[in-house]
């Protein structure tokens, strides 16, 4: 794992919804099925974006434990 890729994981546990329903929430703890309608309707560019996406596949595949550990 790059550095990057880390820093990424780090983000997601403390990274906070920026608006909407959900603001205030730190992306890890978004609910998965929130996650998936966000990514059905398409991801918004940059950073907020990229990082939605990589926990969309986190979620999906039940990992959500490993960044809680960080």
């Amino acid at each position: 794992m790059n550095p990057t890729e880390s820093n990424e994981l780090i983000k997601l546990k403390t990274f906070e919804m920026p608006y909407g329903k959900y603001k205030g929430v730190k992306l890890i703890d978004l609910p998965e099925p929130y996650v998936v309608w966000y990514y059905g309707q398409g991801l918004p560019q940059g950073e907020l974006g990229k990082l939605l996406g990589l926990l969309y596949e986190i979620k999906l595949n039940g990992l959500e434990d490993l960044i809680r550990k960080i």
